[in-house]
């Protein structure tokens, strides 16, 4: 009978069951947990590690000594948005749909310059694919309502601010709107908005490990210090102060948010410790941009800071840690890599195939003190913003080899600097110098602006 071949083909589609179940059992048993620590405007040289003079930073300084530290790392973006966008996307933020910094709603006022697009695939979306419980804790700053929030993009499990920055570290509120989320509960709790992102982190690597023990977990903590305000704990400012004579009022604030900040991932990682997890987690620590000049930062030995196209703007601390893969007190020099390579990087950690026509690249052989030869490839930095100083255009930069071609507002003359004999940006080499270098820079950003620019952001 012509039946017979339904249940053999049953039965094969039964053992192809089995046999992947097996596999993805056993990818799981030895799939790691991931753990991306996202802070927000952290000077490049405001840690112990990168030469802080006034700085304790003991837990990210043991952090970046456990494993590899990676020289010469720069944010997509000198601002928050895009570079969060690029880091979850693997694209340039332009090609995401968020060249600039989506804000939250002013009254007869258009401040908002994004949207990130509903068609690409997010990191959460591909790990929870392979097994992963995904979750999110902290500052998201990539949309307020549906399509765009945390859970509608992929994670599992969401505690924190919708919104971009806060006005008070301690009553969370941003224009007078309450953006403090579980999933898609508004909640309004007490306490400092650093301890409470780090509670939550404790919180969700515990439940994930025993509610679900035979999964990994995937965990973006995206802290929001030390952003403005620059709103330490009284005890902590005060601290600095007694320990640090001389220091300006200034200073001492943003000083003492960074240690506050430190002391939270400190506490993070403690309990990866005491629950058993640390030596199966990798762990990424990066900013979304460099530190804001204006209120006391420190990028040294770069020029500039947040909003600028200095790398003072771009380059940020950034290091890897993977008990029995990374060698501690390594250092990753050479390839430059961008937050939008931390998604194929993360993907590879996990053994998951990254989409195709994705801009980054896994970057885990440099980790790995691996050989690590990639082509090169042309990079660029875009940003578009209001008011009288930009006008709601876009600056860019853009980089080949050691050659860099940028500006810090769409209305000043392009800039050419050779970083390779000139890491501080202060020689700028005139066009006449170099014509061919400089038309072929501005060649290749342009094409970058013309291929992006069919990408909606509102």
């Amino acid at each position: 009978m012509k039946s017979e071949s339904f249940p053999r083909g049953l039965a094969i589609s039964f053992i192809l069951l089995i046999i992947n179940l097996l596999y993805t059992s056993h990818i799981h048993a030895k799939a790691p947990n991931v753990l991306v620590i996202l802070v927000d405007d952290l000077g490049y040289g405001d840690l112990g590690v990168t030469g802080a003079p006034d700085v304790k930073s003991p837990h990210l300084d043991a952090l970046f000594a456990s494993g590899v530290r990676v020289e010469d790392f720069h944010a997509n973006c000198p601002v928050c948005s895009p570079t969060r966008a690029s880091l979850l996307t693997g694209l340039y933020p332009d090609r995401a749909g968020v060249p600039g910094v989506i804000r939250t709603p002013l009254p007869e006022q258009t401040t908002s310059w994004g949207n990130l697009r509903d068609d690409v695939m997010m990191l959460p979306s591909l790990l929870k694919a392979a097994g992963y419980r995904t979750g999110i804790v902290g500052k998201w700053h990539l949309g307020l309502e549906k399509p765009d929030r945390p859970n509608d993009r992929g994670f599992d499990h969401f505690h924190g601010w919708l919104g971009d920055m806060m006005d008070d570290y301690l009553t969370h509120r941003r224009h007078g709107i309450n953006y403090l989320r579980l999933d898609e509960q508004e909640i309004d709790p007490p306490g400092h908005a650093t301890d409470l992102f780090t509670d939550w982190a404790i919180d969700y690597i515990r439940t994930s490990r025993s509610g679900d023990p035979e999964h990994p977990w995937f965990l973006y903590l995206a802290y929001n210090a030390p952003h403005t305000p620059i709103q330490p704990p009284p005890d902590w400012l005060e601290r600095v102060k007694a320990r640090e004579p001389g220091i300006s009022e200034q200073r001492a604030a943003l000083v003492a948010l960074i240690e506050h900040l430190d002391d939270g991932i400190g506490r993070v990682l403690s309990h990866l410790k005491s629950s058993g997890e640390a030596d199966h987690t990798f762990i990424l620590f990066t900013s979304d941009n460099g530190g804001q000049v204006e209120v006391g930062a420190r990028n040294a030995p770069y020029r500039g800071g947040k909003q600028e196209m200095w790398q003072g703007g771009l380059r940020v601390a950034t290091c890897a840690s993977w008990p029995g893969h990374i060698a501690p007190g390594t250092e990753a020099r050479g390839a430059v890599s961008l937050s939008m390579d931390i998604f194929p990087t993360v993907a590879a950690v996990a053994a998951v195939p990254a989409p195709d026509g994705i801009d980054g690249r896994s970057f885990l052989p440099q980790l790995l003190g691996e050989p690590f030869s990639p082509p090169e490839r042309d990079l660029f930095w875009v940003r578009r913003e209001g008011g009288p100083k930009y006008g709601g255009l876009d600056y860019h930069a853009v980089r080949r080899g050691d050659w860099k071609l940028f500006r810090n507002t769409p209305f000043e003359p392009y800039q050419m600097v050779n970083l390779k004999n000139d890491p501080e940006e202060t020689q700028p080499v005139p066009r006449e110098k170099a014509p061919k270098v400089y038309g072929d820079l501005l060649k290749a950003l342009q094409g970058h602006v013309f291929e992006t620019g069919n990408v909606p952001w509102r």
